[in-house]
């Protein structure tokens, strides 16, 4: 079972619930954000006794990316020994800062994305003009509801500007926070469905004109926190009425001077989580018409 955000043709988004290739529409149930005002319990129970409406083939539809409303995805960073790394090998100035947060109480937080600015399965992900090196970040993403409880999973590219970052860490909102910076889904898998998300392997394959150019594979397992304390932490300072998707870090980052360019297609794909491919474009990526 996955929870899914979709579009028939010409149509309203629409919310439902996947199970062997159809997409049956939850009642009652106008966006995602609405299913975040649930508790855990309640989704669970609205979830798996609603005989819901007839079904629509996953084919005849688009699937949208796994956010709507007022929900706000966020992000973490330095979560993974190869994320530390590679933030030290690319910052010229302020290597210690990513040292000293890898290990410090209080973890990286920062925004990543308003709901209409993510790209969801095959919508165009993208890189800045004024950037020179680029990567796709994959990583495991926490959906978590108004009440900070997790209930459910889904896929994150948090796609970056190194070079942006590299340059002063202080530049960062324009090294994660941009038009195409934040690719999410294919859908929600609920959280009784991932017995243990710190056993997921995280696999990415990066296409360029049909061939594979870059590709990795790490596991959670690696995470080196908890990511009950990193939601905590979300939850620390502000309220977040509509839930929020709260990205888990990275463990894949394609070595310098390895960076995406325009027409590469990228995959993430964590198993029983789902997978998530996109284009790459260089500049603008236009929001979608929800």
């Amino acid at each position: 079972m996955n929870i899914v955000r979709f579009r028939r043709p010409d149509a309203a988004p629409e919310v439902g619930v996947l199970s062997d290739g159809l997409i049956r529409p939850i009642r009652d149930a106008p966006s995602l954000a609405h299913l975040w005002q649930l508790t855990a319990t309640e989704l669970r129970e609205r979830l798996t006794s609603s005989p819901g409406i007839d079904g629509v083939a996953i084919d005849d539809v688009a699937l949208l990316a796994p956010v709507d409303g007022r929900t706000e995805v966020w992000a973490c960073g330095v979560t993974y020994e190869t994320s530390r790394a590679a933030r030290i090998e690319e910052s010229d100035r302020a290597a210690d800062v990513y040292a000293l947060v890898y290990d410090a109480e209080r973890p990286e937080l920062f925004f990543k994305s308003v709901a209409w600015r993510a790209s969801g399965p095959g919508a165009p992900i993208g890189v800045r003009v004024d950037s020179t090196l680029d990567v796709p970040e994959p990583e495991l993403a926490a959906v978590v509801n108004r009440y900070g409880e997790i209930v459910g999973w889904t896929i994150c590219n948090d796609v970056s500007s190194r070079s942006i970052e590299g340059e002063n860490p202080l530049y960062l909102p324009q090294a994660k926070v941009f038009s195409g910076a934040c690719g999410l889904g294919p859908w929600v898998t609920p959280w009784w469905e991932v017995p243990d998300p710190y056993r997921l392997s995280i696999h990415l394959d990066i296409q360029r004109d049909g061939v594979t150019t870059w590709t990795g594979e790490a596991n959670t397992s690696a995470l080196h926190r908890r990511i009950d304390d990193l939601v905590g932490y979300l939850f620390r300072g502000d309220v977040h009425p509509d839930g929020a998707v709260l990205s888990t870090g990275t463990c894949l980052v394609p070595a310098a001077p390895f960076s995406l360019q325009h027409g590469d297609v990228v995959t993430i794909e964590i198993p029983g989580v789902g997978s998530l491919t996109n284009p790459v474009v260089r500049g603008f990526v236009g929001a979608e018409a929800s």
